[in-house]
């Protein structure tokens, strides 16, 4: 078992200044995990989830490619190949509709739809899942919301999730949030995800680390890995 970084100073930007805090708390937007939690990273008992990493985000010919969705890639991979090694569970989702579901508020709000027929649907080849790891289709923000996600990491005795993909403040945060609320400690991987702005990714780090999550690296989260016994 790992102590979770409580130390080390975590500075978000936002739109290149210091967002500014209220005078009752005054201080620099310097995020710092606070010393009084008691989260510690258990190994054995965690999954890493790759939100959302398709062609429909990734691949520069879709409307909806950002270009940090791709910056990520390698590192997702480096956390991946260091689950596989240890055969630690590694879970997918896919953001994709049915044609006999009905958007619902997602499709008002970004008056766009991904169908699950869509080829843009499906997970990169870069990162592309085994046989064996669960691709769980959503259709919601929260990787949760009517999925079986629940289910499998109860049924791998998970006890800590470590979250990559995009988008950082969309589908990651929530899935976070919600993860949280169901009792998960949650490790979010800063440099392993993204989102369409620095702006909203920062500001998602900030919040995250002050009530949900531990932000860590993809360095430290394949350190704690590799150190498993």
């Amino acid at each position: 078992m790992f102590p979770a970084s409580q130390t080390r100073k975590q500075q978000y930007l936002f739109g290149g200044k210091e967002m500014s805090i209220p005078d009752n708390e005054k201080r620099t937007e310097k995020v710092e995990q606070p010393q009084y939690k008691n989260i510690v990273f258990k190994p054995q008992t965690s999954a890493l989830l790759i939100i959302d990493m398709q062609q429909y985000f990734c691949n520069p010919s879709s409307h909806a490619y950002f270009k940090d969705s791709t910056t990520i890639i390698p590192n997702i991979h480096q956390l991946i190949t260091t689950y596989r090694q240890q055969s630690l569970p590694v879970l997918f989702t896919r953001y994709a509709l049915l044609r006999t579901e009905s958007p619902g508020a997602m499709g008002r709000w970004w008056n766009d739809v991904l169908y699950d027929d869509n080829t843009m649907s499906s997970i990169i080849d870069t990162l592309h899942p085994l046989p064996s790891e669960p691709v769980i289709r959503k259709t919601q923000y929260s990787a949760f919301f009517e999925t079986d996600l629940e289910i499998i990491l109860k049924g791998h005795h998970v006890t800590s999730i470590v979250i990559t993909g995009v988008l950082t403040h969309l589908c990651c945060e929530t899935t976070a949030r919600d993860a949280f609320m169901r009792n998960y400690d949650i490790f979010f991987v800063s440099d392993a995800t993204a989102s369409d702005t620095k702006t909203l990714h920062s500001a998602s780090l900030a919040t995250l680390s002050d009530g949900f999550a531990t932000i860590s690296t993809t360095n430290e989260v394949c350190a704690w890995i590799k150190a498993m016994k």
